[in-house]
């Protein structure tokens, strides 16, 4: 045989990595534990942003907002999905693998558990003063008293021929697995609620009510297995709403309560009952909770078109511009007037006040001396019937309208409008009248079937890793020979030996207690 064919039947055949064993790879990789703690932070840092940006389906007019103010980073976070983003794919992503992966590791866990249920306690060591804690005693001491003794201090407990073997702290592991369990607990239960639950958002304002169909809302977002008669049929009215403000000190204007004062039918058939709803505290009707999550200034206004007819009268819900002040721009659209459309660009200032260059702004968020600044008036089409939607806090292409000139009342130092008074358009277009002021609030609906499973859950969860951490497993062993009782102790976790010092020393005390040395 040549050396290059003892060579070859020496070397071992390389087999090839196929499918196969990338698919266990893969599969090891994704049960591990390393994994595992890696996609559950990942899940959490993808939780910060849900927290840091305004969210859609929370607070849309934040959002509105921050594309007014800065549409360029509003576009790079849609592109990103931040502003759904416990919606979003890559979220769902780090959630199914996270799921899969705590299956994967909770099924070897649970059958190496039960396993380790039915194994007996081994057989005591020969010579058990060799173990890390030890201790002996002269006396006589019978097996069984010494089995009945550690029995009764909740020990598992094995005999033979004199020999004792004891162990206890099981619930370590018990804790470790319910704690993996408990996480895919809240895993499932936030699936439920995506499947089953709803959330919608709608702007209610003073006078107004609301009836919980999937037309009422402004936003609306079912879950998949949501239909429209999944909704409860509950509904309200909106009979008042008040902000109480410091009126005094370095904190003057800051909101210390916000009470919206509702009329509520919690069925078709049942009787109206008064209900405040605060932040905080929601309204909760067969599992559907009703947040307050903001507030605004609805001024009333009456627009009168050219041909004398009432085009337009009504309530307009103003997006706020300064929050400490709570000035607000309003959009009036009069798609009715005659003989042209009309649109104003108005600012409406809670307490009003003159400046020293003779313009006007708020100086208090309350509502103490409303008036109402016209900044812009215009004829035209508003483009509310070509079927393209808009925003109601815009005017759609206004550069393409009329701009009413002379512009009465349009300039930044003009007097602006108190309550009652009212402006007449010039060429013969109409009047618009400042009548009164109400306040809108924004609502957000949500039915969470998942919300009290997640909740045990997330307890079990906290009992479990306390359980994880605080109780060690150990083992006892007891030799008993002619006049000589010989204990020995171990932990089976690292780092626990001094914390079992003590409790090793009192059970050498239970063992002892009452034998009589016979020599």
């Amino acid at each position: 045989m040549s050396v290059e064919e003892l060579e070859r039947t020496k070397a071992p055949e390389r087999q090839a990595f196929g499918a196969t064993a990338w698919l266990r790879w893969v599969w090891r990789t994704l049960t591990s534990m390393r994994t595992a703690l890696i996609l559950l932070f990942l899940l959490a840092l993808g939780s910060v942003p849900g927290s840091l940006v305004p969210q859609r389906g929370v607070d849309p007019d934040k959002v509105a907002r921050l594309y007014e103010q800065n549409p360029g980073l509003a576009e790079w976070y849609d592109r990103f999905q931040l502003f759904e983003v416990f919606t979003s794919a890559w979220f769902a992503a780090v959630y199914l693998l996270l799921f899969t992966s705590l299956i994967g590791c909770i099924i070897p866990r649970t059958a190496t558990y039960l396993r380790e249920l039915r194994r007996k306690p081994p057989a005591a060591p020969k010579n058990v003063s060799r173990l890390p804690h030890a201790a002996s005693f002269e006396g006589e001491l019978e097996v069984a008293e010494a089995a009945a003794r550690l029995r009764k201090l909740r020990f598992r407990v094995v005999t033979g021929d004199g020999w004792v073997s004891a162990e206890k702290g099981f619930l370590r592991e018990t804790g470790n697995l319910f704690f993996h369990i408990a996480l895919l607990g809240i895993l499932l239960a936030i699936g439920a609620g995506s499947l089953f639950g709803y959330r919608g958002n709608v702007l209610v304002v003073e006078g107004d009510g609301f009836a919980n169909t999937v037309a009422a809302y402004d936003r609306f977002i079912p879950g998949s297995q949501v239909s429209a008669e999944s909704l409860e049929p509950f509904s309200f009215q909106l009979a008042d709403f008040k902000v109480a403000y410091q009126v005094t000190g370095d904190k003057r204007g800051q909101a210390l309560d916000y009470t919206a004062r509702l009329k509520v039918n919690d069925s078709p058939q049942s009787s109206a009952r008064d209900y405040d709803l605060k932040v905080n505290e929601p309204l909760e009707i067969d599992g559907t909770q009703t947040y307050l999550i903001g507030n605004g200034y609805a001024p009333v206004f009456k627009v009168t078109d050219g041909k004398g007819q009432v085009a337009y009268e009504g309530p307009v819900p103003c997006l706020i511009e300064d929050k400490t002040t709570m000035t607000s721009g309003c959009v009036v659209k009069v798609p009715d007037a005659q003989p042209a459309q009309l649109g104003f660009l108005l600012q409406f200032m809670p307490t009003s006040v003159p400046l020293t260059d003779g313009g006007h702004a708020s100086a208090f968020p309350g509502e103490l001396n409303p008036e109402v600044q016209i900044l812009g008036a215009f004829s035209g089409d508003l483009g509310m019937r070509s079927g393209r939607p808009q925003s109601v806090y815009e005017l759609a292409e206004p550069e393409l309208l009329k701009k009413l000139k002379p512009l009465v009342m349009g300039s930044a130092t003009a007097k602006p409008l108190a309550v009652g008074q009212s402006v007449d358009l010039p060429d013969g277009a109409g009047k618009i009248e400042f009548t009164g002021v109400k306040e809108w609030i924004t609502l957000q609906m949500a039915y969470d079937p998942g919300r009290l499973p997640a909740l045990v859950a997330a307890a079990t969860a906290v009992v479990a890793i306390a359980l994880s951490l605080m109780i060690r497993r150990r083992r006892v062993f007891v030799r008993i020979g002619e006049g000589r009782v010989d204990v020995g102790g171990l932990t089976r976790a690292e780092g626990s030996a001094a914390g079992f010092a003590e409790e090793f020393a009192d059970i050498v005390k239970v063992l002892s207690a009452g034998v009589k040395d016979e020599r």
